[in-house]
C-alpha cells in the first residue's frame, strides 16, 4: 500500500481525496498496489469524512517514512514554500496545483528535488485538468518551442462570454460569476491578469528553459474593458479574449505578457467560451497544437494532481526533463513584438489617419474605432501619444 498526505483541504485538496477514493480500483491497476490517503494537514479541525486523518503539525508528515508523496494544495507562497522544501528535503515527492509558488520559486524547488532524487510535479498549476505541461516537455520534446499563447483563466473567459452573449456590463458579469462560484469574493488575481500571468510564466519557463520572473511580465486584465469595445469587435468579426502569451525572440531572447486581444472569429480560440481554457503551442516541427478543456474546478484540477502522484510513483527515479535554468537574462519588453492594434479614440477618422496613416475603420459614432497596420508596441504608443485614447488592444494573427 502506498500512502500520501495532502496539505490543505480546500477545493482542490478535497477533490484529490475524492479522486483517490472514488477511482481506487483504477489507480491500483495502474500502480500495482493501492493508494491511500494517510494524513491531511489543516489549520482548523472540522467534522467530516477526513476528520480522523487531520493534523495541524507538519512534522507528523515530514517524519513519517510511510508517506511517499505530499500533495500541496494550500496556495500562496509562504507556508506552501516552507512545507514543500521540508518535504523534498525529507525525500518525499511533492505534487502541487499552486501556480504562484511554481512561478516564483519553481526553479529553486526543482533544483532541490533533483538534489534529493525526488520529483516536484505541477501539471495542475496550468490549465487545471488540461494536460499541457506533460505534452510540452515530452510529446513535443523534439521541437523548438517558438510561442505559447492561450486563454488561461476561466473566470475572465466566463465574464467575456457573458458580455458577448447577453450584452452584460463587466460588473454584472463579474457578479454573476461570483454567484456561480467561478469567481472569488476578491477577484483581483483573475480579472487583473495575475492568475494568467503566473501560468504563462510557468509555460515560458518550460518551453524556453530559462526562468521568467513574474515581476518582469506585464499583466493587464479585463477590469476596464468596455462593453462598447466588445460590441464593435463582434460586429467586425472579432472576439475579445484575455490571452497569456510567451514568445521566443532571436538569439536567446524571450518575452511574455498578458492582455486582452481581438481574435478573428474563425480562429479556434474565438470559440472557447465560459470557464473553458485553451493553450496553443507552436513548435518548429509540429506547427500549432491546441489543448482545450476545463481549466479549473475541484475534480478536473484534482485529476491532474492525482495523475502527477501516480507519475511520481511510476517514474524511475525522477522526471529529468522537468526544469529550467535560473538565469533571468534575455527577457525583453513585449512592446518589441509587432502586430496590428485596435484603438478607440475620442476623435475623428482624420485624427486617426494623421497619427497612423492608413487604418481600417470599425466604427464612427462620436468616437472612432479602427485597426492599424502592423507595427511594434513601442511605435503604437508613440503614434497614439497625440490622441485621446479610450481603449487599445493587440490583434492576434
Amino acid at each position: 500500500m502506498i500512502q500520501i498526505a495532502i496539505l490543505g483541504l480546500g477545493t482542490v485538496g478535497t477533490g484529490v481525496a475524492k479522486v483517490v477514493a472514488e477511482n481506487a480500483s483504477q489507480i491500483e491497476r495502474k500502480l500495482g498496489e493501492s493508494l491511500q490517503l494517510k494524513t491531511v494537514l489543516v489549520r482548523h479541525f472540522k467534522d467530516g469524512p477526513y476528520r480522523q486523518l487531520m493534523t495541524d503539525d507538519f512534522s507528523r508528515i515530514e517524519e513519517d517514512d510511510a508517506v511517499r508523496v505530499v500533495v500541496e494544495t494550500i496556495g500562496g507562497v509562504e507556508a506552501a514554500y516552507e512545507y514543500t522544501k521540508r518535504a523534498l528535503n525529507a525525500g518525499k515527492h511533492v505534487v502541487t496545483a499552486n501556480k504562484q509558488l511554481v512561478a516564483e520559486k519553481g526553479c529553486e524547488l526543482l533544483a532541490l528535488a533533483k538534489k534529493r532524487g525526488v520529483n516536484y510535479l505541477f501539471e495542475a498549476s496550468v490549465g487545471g485538468g488540461i494536460p499541457v505541461l506533460h505534452p510540452l516537455t515530452q510529446c513535443m520534446a523534439a521541437n523548438r518551442i517558438d510561442e505559447i499563447y492561450g486563454i488561461l483563466n476561466g473566470t475572465s473567459n466566463y465574464i467575456l462570454t457573458r458580455m458577448v452573449r447577453s450584452g452584460a456590463f463587466f460588473t454584472d458579469a463579474l457578479r454573476e460569476a461570483q454567484t456561480r462560484g467561478y469567481a472569488e469574493a476578491d477577484p483581483t488575481a483573475d480579472v487583473d491578469g495575475i492568475d494568467a500571468g503566473r501560468k504563462i510564466c510557468i509555460l515560458a519557463d518550460l518551453a524556453f528553459g530559462r526562468q521568467v520572473d513574474p515581476a518582469e511580465v506585464p499583466m493587464e486584465g479585463i477590469r476596464h474593458l468596455s462593453l462598447r469595445d466588445v460590441r464593435i469587435a463582434q460586429r467586425a468579426g472579432y472576439r475579445i479574449k484575455l490571452l497569456g502569451r510567451a514568445v521566443r525572440l532571436p538569439g536567446s531572447g524571450r518575452t511574455a505578457y498578458v492582455a486582452p486581444h481581438l481574435i478573428p472569429e474563425e480562429h479556434p480560440l474565438a470559440n472557447v467560451e465560459d470557464v473553458f481554457n485553451a493553450v496553443v503551442v507552436r513548435g518548429n516541427a509540429t506547427g500549432e497544437v491546441m489543448f482545450y478543456g476545463r481549466g479549473a474546478g475541484e475534480m478536473p484540477t484534482a485529476s491532474a494532481c492525482v495523475a502527477d502522484v501516480m507519475e511520481c510513483l511510476q517514474a524511475s527515479p525522477r522526471r529529468e526533463e522537468i526544469g529550467w535554468e535560473p538565469d533571468v537574462q534575455g527577457f525583453e519588453d513585449p512592446r518589441a513584438l509587432r502586430s496590428r492594434y485596435y484603438f478607440r479614440i475620442e476623435g475623428s477618422l482624420t485624427d486617426a489617419a494623421s497619427a497612423f496613416g492608413q487604418v481600417e475603420v470599425l466604427s464612427e459614432d462620436g468616437e472612432t474605432a479602427f485597426l492599424t497596420e502592423t507595427l511594434s508596441g513601442r511605435e503604437a504608443e508613440e503614434r497614439a501619444g497625440s490622441l485621446q485614447v479610450l481603449s487599445r488592444m493587440r490583434v492576434l494573427g
